[in-house]
């Protein structure tokens, strides 16, 4: 690289049978020494513990499932009128406390209930209404309100089965009591658009819905759009607790109560208890991905974490969005004071043509390190990258960090969030083009996995009936076999493959103990993420 004279430029083409002298500067000296990789993404705190199955000892938890999924697919009598679990007096006291505030369209809304709403069947009617999906009726209102993390450090949560609330709601009084009290009697501390914190009521933290990006939604619908959304989100509230008070009455809450503590409550912790176990003990680099702010304070507080590496997070990282790309280094291979062996690198927008990349995916650092064997530090770039939902970011940031690296051995751990069937509207990365594109051209990249892609599946998990969009909800006996299912191989560890040559398979391990068992819907109690952790060990060629 022009700025560092131990290593060389590129002098030849990029023939694979002349690809290690492309690494000529010093790499040829260390043949034989060898670097342990590991890459996870740690998932970002979901605020709805039903939204996706996991795996329960608790037998009442596959029952409940069960239970609800049938229920959706065949409700029968019990696809009572919405007035039976939303009722009359829970409307009129919704509706004066909306004209409280100010809200114009309240007798539209009301006449909305009176000749539409309240009569609807709640499953064929309401729930698995496309319309009101269409319309984001419930889920805009659920987006804005489910959690809220205050200014002054609190986490306050509406009364819903779909989030962390933790407070038992054995009836539809009860929980009504609790839900108006939460949007209208106690303002939260929250940042206000000017940047100022002051404390708002939750009704007042909604926003109308625009016809403009929502087309399904009515120009009358668009005037009332910010009462019409919050009874939307009344009842649909209203039907969850209504419906598992009916089928699980008490063993709900303590289900979901298990489900928060171990991956909410104590999710940092058990991820870190799992990177703290033996198995990685040995581990030299350690890309992660959708790092919380409360799991990076975590990480440095952790002794043997904090003993064993450097964490290096990027600059722009995402406070408000809470899910950052880290890189952790061994520190005992660092040539030097981690200020002299480590720098980051920061690719702009331009470098990127144009890929959806948010603040804090990325994370980029140049690092001089010292591999082993004889010649001295190795400079090298790394790189762990958290990809768009459809993956198609995930090509456009390889590229790019290979222009980057311009002859220096580049390691990435990446969730590309690439798919193992091909989308032929091209919506969403084939696993099959991303590697080969990985592959092809200068300075080719290799990824750690054997065999066919069918064995590199690294999530495993499906939607359940207990989230606001039905349309992607998977019955539990098909969790593993629905095209709606996530069962694919986002996860990779790739290299230069001039510079280095795998010594080992790529594992998984969706246990936290080193090892991986097939059919497991991951998150579970004990691993608190949706993505397995990939690990592999490369020898320098």
């Amino acid at each position: 690289h022009p700025s560092c004279s131990h290593h060389l430029a590129p002098t030849i083409g990029p023939s694979r049978s002349c690809l290690g002298l492309l690494y000529m500067g010093g790499l040829l000296s260390r043949r034989g020494a060898s670097v342990r990789l590991a890459s996870w993404n740690v998932a970002a705190v979901n605020n709805n513990p039903f939204e996706y199955y996991t795996t329960l000892a608790d037998p009442r938890y596959e029952q409940l499932m069960v239970a609800v999924g049938e229920l959706i697919d065949a409700p029968g009598e019990r696809d009572v009128p919405v007035r039976s679990v939303f009722t009359q007096p829970m409307f009129e006291k919704l509706k004066a406390s909306m004209a409280a505030q100010g809200w114009a369209g309240i007798d539209a809304v009301e006449e909305v209930w009176e000749s539409d709403l309240a009569s609807r069947p709640i499953v064929s009617g309401f729930l698995k209404d496309k319309e009101i999906g269409a319309k984001r009726l419930a889920s805009m209102p659920d987006r804005f309100t489910n959690t809220i993390n205050t200014e002054d450090g609190r986490t306050v949560c509406r009364p819903t089965v779909i989030n962390n609330y933790d407070v038992p709601m054995p009836d539809g009084d009860a929980w009504f009591a609790q839900w108006h009290a939460f949007f209208f009697e106690a303002p939260l501390l929250v940042k206000a658009k000017s940047g100022a914190a002051a404390p708002r009521l939750p009704c007042a933290m909604l926003s109308p819905i625009k016809r403009s990006k929502y087309p399904a939604l009515s120009e009358a619908e668009e005037a009332i759009s910010l009462p019409l959304q919050l009874l939307c989100l009344a009842i649909f509230d209203a039907i969850l607790v209504g419906l598992l008070n009916q089928l699980s009455p008490g063993a709900w809450h303590e289900l979901k109560m298990s489900i928060c503590e171990a991956l909410v409550v104590s999710k940092a912790q058990r991820t870190i208890d799992v990177l703290q176990r033996p198995e990685y003990a040995d581990v030299d680099l350690l890309f992660l991905q959708e790092v919380s702010g409360a799991l990076v304070t975590a990480l440095r507080a952790a002794p043997a974490l904090a003993e064993q590496f450097e964490v290096l997070e990027p600059r722009d990282c995402d406070a408000v969005r809470d899910q950052n790309s880290l890189i952790l280094v061994a520190k005992r291979l660092l040539a030097g004071p981690a200020g002299e062996a480590l720098s980051e690198v920061e690719l702009g927008a331009e470098a990127l043509s144009g890929a959806p990349v948010a603040e804090g995916d990325l994370c980029v650092f140049r690092a001089r390190l010292e591999l082993g064997g004889e010649g001295g530090a190795t400079e090298l770039l790394l790189a762990s990258f958290h990809g768009d939902t459809n993956g198609l970011a995930s090509t456009p940031v390889v590229s790019a960090l290979r222009q980057q690296a311009a002859g220096l051995p580049l390691l990435v751990g990446i969730d590309a969030n690439t798919h193992l069937t091909r989308d032929p509207k091209g919506g969403k990365k084939f696993v099959g083009d991303f590697v080969a594109e990985c592959a092809s051209g200068e300075a080719p990249l290799a990824h750690s996995w054997q065999g066919p892609p069918e064995g590199w599946q690294t999530t495993y998990n499906a939607r359940t009936y207990l989230q606001p969009q039905l349309n992607k909800a998977v019955r539990y006996a098909e969790r593993a076999t629905s095209s709606l299912a996530d069962n694919n191989p986002k996860d990779f560890l790739l290299y230069s493959e001039g510079a280095f040559e795998g010594a080992g398979a790529c594992a998984r391990d969706n246990t936290g103990q080193g090892s991986y068992v097939e059919g497991t819907s991951i998150p579970t109690l004990t691993f608190p993420s949706d993505h397995c952790i990939v690990s592999t060990t490369l020898r320098l060629r």
